[in-house]
């Protein structure tokens, strides 16, 4: 049956039930993992709007060719494992789990030969940039574990699958593409031969693209910025990204308030994440203890971090100070800027 023959109450109540169906369709749509929505190995299509006018981007001031870009993505296509990667991240998992992954003996062992082996190197950077050494060598051993593991996916790849299948980031991976391809350009990288983790971080530091254009420093005499061989290069970069985001040497990370919040201010600054901010000396009434001045008086974040069951549950909570902050500027995971304010307690 045709539906300009149906009566019009018929036709009515048929409209009214595809507006009811339909929504929740799209909401359905939604849910699917991106991961779900692709195949391994499946080509991506460079006839896409999206694709021709990133070309346009490259092209415009003549940084790329058409030609060049043409050789370049001819065979670009999905890696699906790094969709799946991206939807399983260990920062969202509780702190009780994500702590024992950088957390170790093995670990610890290690940055304190770290420290003591580029104690000159540090001894100079500590000087020349202001940011206390022992979190430089946690960084160093969260992001990559000293150079022993920057990751085993090639990094073209994995930005090309955000961009093109990660419908919630893909403004963002496009921003890094652009970057990865342009420092390439600028440093001379093979950009099909560079390998990274599944969010497109690389080199030692495992920055991603932007980041090393922006903060990735040459320290060991020579104007390439290596962060995959030179260690004065690595160590260098990972500070000056904190002293670029307003590192105070030698100021306190954080300090431990207790296993309860006692008033609205700090139950508000940590239902806020890590962007909910509180004075000291609130914080310091509300919870009824004595808390270092942080420099400049600038406020303090409040950071509940979760306690296996086996010791009891809840959670542990701490004020992070504005170094803290600083380290929440490189991961913005409060559990990460937490293992590496530990590791560095450890290590020091």
């Amino acid at each position: 049956m045709k539906m300009k023959n149906l009566p019009l109450s018929i036709f009515l109540l048929l409209s009214f039930l595809l507006l009811l169906i339909l929504p929740h369709s799209s909401f359905a749509d939604k849910k699917i993992p991106a991961a779900d929505r692709v195949k391994d190995g499946q080509k991506i299509d460079l006839s896409q709007e999206k694709y021709q006018l990133l070309f346009q981007d490259l092209t415009r001031d003549k940084t790329f060719t058409q030609a060049e870009l043409d050789n370049l993505f001819k065979d670009v296509q999905i890696k699906r494992r790094v969709l799946v990667l991206m939807d399983t991240q260990w920062e969202a998992k509780p702190y009780y789990e994500y702590r024992p992954r950088f957390l170790t003996k093995s670990i610890i062992k290690k940055a304190k030969k770290k420290l003591k082996k580029h104690k000159t190197l540090l001894d100079r950077i500590e000087q020349e940039l202001g940011v206390n050494r022992e979190v430089i060598i946690a960084i160093w051993g969260i992001e990559s574990r000293f150079g022993k593991n920057s990751g085993r996916l090639n990094v073209f790849r994995t930005l090309n699958t955000l961009f093109d299948a990660y419908p919630r980031r893909s403004d963002f991976f496009r921003k890094q593409l652009i970057a990865f391809l342009m420092l390439c350009k600028e440093n001379n990288y093979d950009p099909l031969s560079i390998k990274g983790s599944y969010a497109g971080a690389f080199g030692q530091t495992q920055f991603i693209p932007s980041s090393f254009r922006k903060y990735a420093i040459s320290f060991d005499g020579d104007d390439r910025r290596d962060v995959f061989e030179s260690t004065p290069d690595i160590l260098a970069s990972i500070a000056n990204y904190l002293h670029r985001f307003h590192w105070t040497l030698d100021a306190p990370l954080y300090v431990d308030i207790g296993n309860k919040l006692k008033g609205p201010a700090s139950i508000k600054a940590n239902s806020l994440g890590r962007k909910g901010l509180v004075d000291y000396l609130t914080v310091q009434k509300e919870q009824a203890i004595v808390l270092p001045t942080p420099p400049e008086n600038r406020p303090l974040t409040i950071v509940g971090l979760e306690i296996a069951p086996k010791k009891g549950g809840g959670k542990r909570f701490v004020a992070g100070y504005p170094n803290f902050q600083t380290i929440t500027e490189w991961n913005h995971s409060n559990r990460y800027a937490m293992a590496v304010s530990e590791l560095a307690e450890a290590i020091k």
